[in-house]
């Protein structure tokens, strides 16, 4: 049968280019923790990326020099794979980066994401949620709706003390609300004087 069922993205890049383009991608999103490139990229770095962490929680001889071997910077990173990330993702069973598709950035318009490891410090999707619970809360709304609920569930479930975390980025948030309203009424006063 011609064509057959492709394993994976050819990126448009020889074999040697692939690898060379999904190790760089993969060291930089473990550089940064957050990375944004196209979405064909982000999805077959994404691949790359699983494997690695959980090589990181193996944690045997063998996995280290496999790791070694797929960063471009293994000396900066091997400590924090066999280490922060290892216990991070130590109850995790997979799914430990996300790919949310943004809006194109480029001017060819190739569909853009940000490829990012969860229940990490720049994790947009608990931040987005405690936002969103913000707001509700400033409306004075005292339930959640279903999908919001269900949202607060998924960045909370597998974070160490998730619902702490939560409320804490919920609180900065209500301030700083109440900052700008402040701000704002300071601006309008001085616009009405004039």
């Amino acid at each position: 049968m011609a064509g057959g069922a492709a394993k994976y993205r050819h990126l448009s890049r020889k074999s040697s280019h692939r690898q060379a383009l999904l190790r760089n991608l993969v060291t930089s999103l473990f550089k940064h923790e957050s990375i944004t490139t196209t979405w064909p990229k982000a999805k077959e770095a994404q691949r790359l990326a699983e494997k690695l962490i959980t090589l990181g929680k193996k944690n045997t001889e063998a996995s280290r020099r496999q790791a070694l071997s797929t960063f471009y910077t293994p000396h900066d990173l091997l400590p924090k794979l066999f280490g922060p990330l290892r216990e991070r993702y130590a109850e995790r069973p997979g799914g430990y980066t996300r790919v949310l598709r943004v809006e194109p950035k480029k001017d060819d318009q190739a569909p853009s994401a940000i490829l990012e490891l969860v229940d990490g410090p720049k994790d947009m999707r608990f931040a987005m949620t405690a936002r969103t619970v913000a707001r509700q809360r400033a409306q004075g709304l005292d339930t959640l709706n279903e999908l919001t609920r269900l949202n607060v569930q998924k960045v909370t479930r597998f974070r160490k003390d998730g619902i702490d975390d939560l409320e804490q980025e919920i609180k900065k948030l209500e301030l700083d609300g109440r900052k700008e309203e402040k701000v704002k009424k300071a601006q309008e006063k001085e616009g009405s004087k004039q």
